[in-house]
């Protein structure tokens, strides 16, 4: 019997319910791995492709820094969340928009293609973040904590680009 269309235990529309909820345990743990490990090949994958939209000439070993950094600090230096939607406006993107503006140099090679450009690329940015941050206006909090984490990421992408020297 039920109350509202709702079943009862004893009804037939509940039976297998709970061989249901014990087989759970070993099935659900391998379904929630190959459900973290897609999440995280994801991640990297977008982290790759924020990374071939500044890098695209950079050597191979300024991309395993940008991926080490982005893995470690969980965000990345074009404000790229790990489902590939920007959360913000990062200093990157901002400098890729004045050089497509001014029509200088590569919008998709703003890390160059030595470590030093990419140093000197990522310390700009990092002036750029201090002086935006400084200049003041209203930004909402997740903003504000979008932008802490863009800065460091920079710190460890640098730190990261630093040791290659």
């Amino acid at each position: 019997m039920g109350i509202s269309g709702v079943g009862l235990m004893e009804d037939p529309a509940w039976h297998g319910t709970k061989k249901v909820q014990k087989g759970v345990g070993s099935g659900a743990a391998g379904f929630m791995e190959a459900v973290m490990e897609r999440a995280g090949q994801e991640e990297k994958d977008f982290n790759e492709k924020a990374f071939g939209s500044v890098g695209a000439n950079a050597p191979e070993e300024v991309k395993k820094a940008w991926l080490e950094a982005a893995k470690e600090i969980g965000a990345n230096g074009l404000g790229m969340s790990g489902n590939g939607m920007l959360t913000h406006i990062s200093e990157m993107m901002a400098q890729r928009m004045k050089d497509w503006i001014n029509g200088t140099g590569s919008t998709n090679d703003l890390l160059g293609s030595t470590v030093q450009s990419a140093i000197m690329a990522t310390e700009q940015a990092l002036y750029d973040l201090g002086r935006s941050s400084s200049a003041g206006g209203l930004k909402s909090m997740d903003v504000q904590r979008m932008r802490e984490k863009e800065r460091e990421f920079y710190l460890s992408f640098l730190e990261k680009l630093n040791a290659l020297l």
